[in-house]
């Protein structure tokens, strides 16, 4: 071990002999639960709206931006996480993400949106970044022989964050009022709180010693058309066409779901306003929290799945049933509570499960070598989708009342852009293929140095 790295803390965490692998998941979900609060930020859209006279458009903003930063931070820092280790990392997270609800607090408290954007946006971005990939590379360590289950366990704390934070913040909201007091209250509370949660996490990970592996197991045979078994640095990944497939199979993919999961509440009010049932605040509420229940469930049900059939071939199913699911919600959803609730579960799970589907993707195409940072680097897709898919679906809705439209009319043309794009990521799924082998590492050195290829 360097006197680098023993700067950086990251002797300190090494396993000792006998660690449960087992109390890393813990660790893993007590960051990823808090995080996912990002999840259900529709509940404060309409506050927000009513108490600082914003557009919806407008009241997406800090969202979209903390998405924006969740890739950024993802993908600048995914090497310091690598070097730095999970404890650095989910330390880092908590401090950011806790201080952006704060800083959030204090603009609603005295009227001033640009700090909850700045707050929820910026800051606690940062934190939603680096405490996503904070547990990825650690965990595909200490479960190479489930990796997809691995990374879905954990990941799905991210999808289900809205499962615990939906409900409490609009009891919290529901408690301390809607005016500009009540909405710093319940940031202010849930700053605190998530403070205590997250503590948990840098307190229980650990990382498995070199060269460990789980007793009586031994690497498979490479078989699979797309796993090489070799390693890529994460330099070397981003110059090849299979990353960037990947990238937009990710992009499009999270684009369709997140398009939904954004304005979830105030959609499936305007779908059933005009009905004989209409859906009330509190049920929307309780929508948001059903969505990220398919969100969480399919995180850790599609990736585990992917262990078994493959990950070319779950991506498949994702993109090509995604459509079908859009092309339902539309057709027969506006009038059948049950059939809209039911597609946009299948769009939500599929949305979770590409998440936690792709640390596992990456590792079957680059290696465990540099996966962390590869990782975060692809997180850049997520920052593109967090604009364009909350950007498509309220820009058209609000231009859509503008000119009149009300109930679903005010999203027809947003969700023929979803199925379009979700058409697209499946051809690129299609496309990927085995990385080549002047990618690969040999002795420690990118293959692509070894070769004489420019570095």
């Amino acid at each position: 071990m360097t006197a680098a790295v023993d700067a950086g803390g990251y002797s300190r965490v090494i396993a000792p002999p006998g660690w449960n692998r087992w109390l890393v998941p813990p660790a893993a979900l007590a960051i990823h639960l808090a995080i996912g609060q990002a999840y259900a930020w529709s509940v404060f859209k309409a506050p927000l709206e009513g108490a600082m006279h914003i557009s919806g458009t407008g009241s997406a903003l800090p969202f979209q931006i903390a998405i924006v930063m969740l890739g950024l931070s993802a993908a600048f820092g995914g090497t310091v996480v690598e070097r730095r280790g999970p404890r650095w990392a989910m330390t880092v997270a908590l401090v950011c993400f806790c201080s952006g609800l704060g800083i959030s607090a204090l603009g609603a408290a005295v009227n001033a949106y640009w700090l909850i954007v700045f707050g929820y946006g910026f800051v606690g971005g940062i934190g939603l970044g680096i405490g996503y990939i904070s547990p990825v590379s650690t965990l595909i360590r200490w479960f190479p022989d489930r990796p997809g289950m691995a990374t879905g366990f954990a990941i799905m704390g991210f999808g289900g964050g809205a499962l615990i934070a939906s409900p409490w913040s609009t009891e919290l909201l529901s408690d301390f009022g809607h005016d500009h007091g009540g909405i710093a209250a319940t940031f202010l509370v849930m700053g605190l709180t998530y403070a205590v949660f997250m503590s948990v996490g840098p307190l229980l990970v650990r990382v498995p010693p070199p060269g460990w592996r789980p007793t009586g197991w031994v690497p498979p045979t490479v078989s699979a058309k797309l796993v090489s078994g070799k390693e890529v640095a994460a330099n070397d990944a981003i110059r090849t066409p299979q990353f960037w497939l990947l990238w937009i199979v990710l992009c499009f993919n999270v684009t369709a779901g997140i398009g939904i999961l954004e304005k979830a509440a105030p959609m499936v009010v305007d779908f059933f306003a005009h009905t004989a049932t209409p859906v009330s605040a509190t049920a929307a509420a309780g929508f948001v929290a059903v969505l990220s229940a398919g969100n969480m469930a399919g995180r850790i049900g599609w990736s585990s799945l992917s262990d078994v059939i493959g990950r070319k071939n779950i991506y498949r199913g994702y993109l090509a049933v995604g459509v079908l699911a859009y092309v339902l919600v539309w057709s027969v959803g506006r009038t059948d509570k049950a059939v809209f609730i039911l597609g946009a579960l299948v769009i939500l799970s599929f949305y979770g499960g590409g998440f936690a589907t792709v640390p596992a993707y990456l590792k079957d195409l680059f290696g465990t070598y540099q996966v962390g940072a590869i990782h975060g680097r692809l997180l850049t897709a997520w920052s593109v989708a967090g604009v364009a898919g909350p950007l498509i679906v309220n820009a058209i809705a609000d231009s859509g009342a503008r000119h009149g439209k009300s109930g679903p009319a005010l999203y027809g043309p947003s969700f023929a852009i979803m199925i379009a794009l979700l058409c697209i990521g499946f051809v690129a799924n299609e496309l990927i293929r085995p990385v080549a082998a002047k990618y690969h590492r040999t002795a420690g050195i990118p293959a692509v140095v070894a070769e004489g290829d420019p570095a």
